[in-house]
């Protein structure tokens, strides 16, 4: 599945942000260039117990491959698509060769 959508709209949790950064040295930020820019972007269901989150695999400005955890979109009452961006990492070397491999 390819989860790449220019006409969505991300947001996050500023506190989950700081985090993020803290931990992965990423914004949360980044992981919306990868959901919003990335055509060749993947994604999976996340084995999550809330059940409502996906795994996306996809480049940031073509610069770095991350791991992006996201909630599914959903269309708010003015019709926008909205999602959540939950957590940001660099792919691990496996993650990078599925995205390569369009594989996942």
């Amino acid at each position: 599945m390819t989860s790449a959508r220019p006409d969505a709209e991300w947001i996050w949790d500023p506190e989950k942000d700081e985090l993020n950064r803290r931990k992965h040295n990423l914004s949360l930020a980044a992981g919306a260039l990868v959901l919003t820019r990335d055509p060749l972007a993947l994604s999976r269901p996340d084995t999550h117990p809330d059940g409502d989150r996906w795994q996306t695999v996809g480049s940031a400005a073509g610069v770095v491959i991350l791991f992006v955890v996201h909630t599914d979109l959903v269309e708010a009452e003015d019709g926008r698509q909205i999602g959540r961006v939950v957590s940001v990492r660099k792919a691990t070397a496996q993650e990078r060769k599925a995205y390569a491999d369009e594989g996942w």
